[in-house]
């Protein structure tokens, strides 16, 4: 089985059931502690290219600070990802990263398949 990147908050529970579903399965896991070391525009696009989503469905939606910079009135994908760059709160976790794919793993349950495709 390959090498796997998790995007990874330690504080979220989901987050470290993913490296936890990971360990389990005897993957490999470079852990990327996304609020610690930004990411920049150029990850979150490539990010987003893998998953296949628009900048929105990559964000958290419920943060405050989703709320107080009014991100809902934002169409423009290129400064909802700029947003995510300078508040990484904003992005979803944990995100999965397998060779030219990603997940966002939520639930937990579609982890140890995408592990194993």
């Amino acid at each position: 089985m390959s090498k796997i990147t998790i995007w990874h908050n330690p504080r979220c529970s989901k987050s470290r059931e993913a490296v936890k579903i990971a360990d389990e399965n005897g993957v490999q896991q470079e852990i990327v502690k996304y609020l610690e070391t930004n990411p920049t525009l150029h990850d979150i696009e490539a990010i987003l290219k893998m998953l296949g989503l628009g900048a929105r469905e990559l964000m958290r939606t419920k943060e405050t600070i989703y709320k107080e910079l009014d991100l809902k009135n934002v169409t423009q994908e290129k400064m909802l990802i700029e947003a995510m760059v300078k508040n990484p709160k904003l992005i979803e976790r944990p995100i999965i990263i397998k060779g030219d794919k990603a997940i966002i793993g939520r639930p937990t349950s579609i982890i140890a398949d995408f592990l194993k495709s």
